[in-house]
């Protein structure tokens, strides 16, 4: 089956997008993490290290399935495939 040009941009769109955010997660997931570590001061009682791996990630982790959902519902209604309410 020949992909139409519609159809191959909105999957490039697609992939670039996943490609971003995947990016982001792995920042934030696993660099800043990591540098995490050498943050040691208090912050609300707690050491600054555990407030960005308890908090700050999960903060991030819903902003990007938020833009996600958003995104992709724009481009679904710009490529005219979005789904009926």
């Amino acid at each position: 089956m020949q992909l139409t040009e519609t159809q191959r941009h909105y999957w490039q769109k697609n992939l670039r997008i996943t490609a971003i955010l995947l990016g982001v997660w792995f920042f934030v997931t696993f660099v800043i993490g990591y540098f995490a570590r050498d943050l040691s001061f208090t912050f609300f009682g707690w050491p600054f290290s555990f407030w960005v791996a308890a908090q700050g990630a999960l903060i991030v982790y819903v902003l990007i399935i938020w833009f996600y959902a958003r995104y992709m519902n724009r481009l679904d209604q710009e490529h005219g495939v979005a789904e009926e309410i």
